[in-house]
């Protein structure tokens, strides 16, 4: 049997993650949380593992042994100092996975995501990066846009006009199973997108026509969508916002299907599923 860490195993990608990997005969996942009465399960081949990122204390026996590790960044300005140490613990042929986020040239070498890449690049252990671009499951978020998509019919986004290409975390999660289980993806970047960019007003037909409901698209000034936010989160959320802007969230690429032999999944799919419950008959 391999056992494979999953670190954010109740994360928009970890779970999913945990999931498929658990579906492996050869396989025993140890999902790693803060809280593991939260990953309690009677499912074969799934060990849930106290991991937190404050408490080093957790960290050797979730890593004891392990052939893989799904490595969530914990966001926060030390982030690179942690993975480096966490992947000092783990075994040397361990393959590690690193849960980026898609770039296009926009950060220096000095900020936080390539020094988190370069800890993985530089820690001696096999690896794989994968730059997703902006998750479909923020629409179902209330810490993001479900509320104002059920309650207004709003779509509140910083966009300057600019498309996106909305990618599901299902899908990023399978091309991180087939990079832990398969051969051939060791030193990949994988850039992974949905198969289609959409513009703010498309994207709210699409939300609008599976809700059954209209929804409209507002545009949010760059100060409207920080308010309230402080410190690292707000630098961090705001390069997202401005990457938007620039249209760099709008490439598209085919790396799902290539990895995974299956096309990523489209908006109109996955609002689909996911607000025919909320759909007006």
């Amino acid at each position: 049997m391999r056992h494979v860490l999953v670190t954010g195993a109740r994360a928009k990608t970890g779970a999913p993650l945990t999931d498929l990997l658990a579906q492996d005969g050869a396989v025993v996942v140890r999902a790693g949380s803060r809280d593991v009465r939260l990953l309690e399960s009677d499912r074969d081949r799934v060990e849930a593992v106290r991991f937190d990122w404050d408490d080093r204390a957790t960290w050797e026996g979730a890593v004891d042994g392990v052939a893989g590790v799904f490595l969530v960044r914990p966001d926060r300005p030390d982030a690179a100092e942690l993975a480096a140490d966490l992947l000092a613990m783990t075994p040397r042929g361990a393959h590690v996975v690193l849960l980026s986020e898609l770039d296009r040239g926009y950060f220096g070498p000095d900020d936080w995501a390539p020094r988190v890449e370069r800890a993985v690049r530089g820690s001696g252990r096999p690896w794989t990066i994968l730059r997703p671009g902006w998750f479909m499951q923020v629409f179902t978020d209330p810490r993001f846009m479900l509320d104002d998509l059920v309650r207004d019919g709003r779509l509140p986004l910083v966009s300057g006009g600019q498309a996106v290409s909305w990618i599901d975390a299902r899908d990023i999660a399978a091309v991180a199973a087939r990079s832990l289980l398969d051969d051939g993806h060791d030193g990949q970047v994988y850039e992974l997108t949905g198969p289609e960019a959409l513009g703010p007003g498309e994207t709210a037909t699409v939300l609008g026509s599976a809700m059954g409901r209209p929804v409209r698209h507002v545009e949010l000034s760059m100060e409207e969508a920080l308010e309230g936010v402080e410190g690292f989160l707000r630098r961090n959320d705001e390069g997202a916002y401005d990457r938007i802007r620039r249209g760099m969230f709008g490439v598209v690429t085919d790396t799902v299907e290539q990895v995974t032999g299956h096309p990523a999944r489209t908006l109109r799919q996955f609002a689909a599923e996911v607000f025919a419950p909320l759909a007006v008959g």
